[in-house]
């Protein structure tokens, strides 16, 4: 198979962007996290291609992660990949973030909620599961706000933690009988992207067209305004 992928991963505080070929990933960087990826993806991205003695003409499509997270990140990631897809007339797949994590659980793992910090003590969260037999996994519970205090004290000692968000709420809302995903794996890679990508349908155009972050939310800005809003 002679796809050629770019993958592009912008959730977090680091961006990542690789590249496959043949169903494998050939190339993977992460962009300067002192910087804007703004500034950054494009020439990463042409530099993979020109490493790899490719156009963006050659591109079979690109993945891009949709969110939960860093919301100028996905936002850039997302308008870079919808601007690749509409020029050069390539596949468009979004996947949500939080489907690219759950393939970095250990194998043992059964039950996983995967949360991210959603400010102002609430959370973003996801359930999955996944049966002895089963070589993926389920979604058992749409993605939410929810807030942390009260909805994480519903995990028993069966439920693995996942997602940017265990680092602010382990010690406080995590029972201490769930099991914690190593630190290491708690973020997707370019490699699990592709893996979840590689699940999921590419958009139509007109899907393409409507394509937004996942953030149920605004920004902080945004929210912040509206609180301001005079009451009538």
């Amino acid at each position: 198979m002679s796809e050629n992928w770019l993958l592009i991963e912008t959730s977090g505080r680091v961006g990542k962007v690789g590249l496959t070929r043949a169903r494998e990933v050939v190339r993977a960087v992460e962009l300067d996290a002192t910087r804007r990826h703004a500034r950054d993806l494009a020439t990463a991205v042409k530099a993979m291609l020109d490493a790899e003695g490719l156009r963006p003409g050659s591109l079979t499509g690109v993945m891009v992660s949709a969110g939960p997270g860093s919301y100028t990140g996905l936002r850039v990631g997302v308008m870079s990949a919808k601007a690749l897809a509409y020029a050069t007339g390539c596949q468009l797949i979004a996947v949500p973030t939080f489907a690219a994590i759950i393939p970095r659980v250990p194998p043992e793992a059964r039950h996983v909620w995967v949360i991210a910090d959603a400010l102002q003590g609430h959370i973003y969260l996801q359930r999955f599961t996944r049966e002895l037999d089963a070589a993926g996994w389920t979604e058992a519970s749409k993605l939410r706000i929810e807030r942390a205090e009260d909805d994480l004290k519903g995990a028993g000692p069966e439920v693995w933690m996942s997602g940017p968000g265990v680092a602010v709420h382990a010690g406080r809302n995590i029972p201490q009988t769930c099991r914690l995903v190593a630190e290491v794996d708690r973020e997707p890679t370019v490699e699990s992207l592709f893996q979840a990508g590689s699940r999921l349908a590419p958009l139509s155009r007109e899907e393409m067209f409507r394509l937004e972050p996942l953030y149920l939310r605004g920004s902080s800005a945004e929210e912040n305004a509206k609180k301001s809003e005079p009451r009538g």
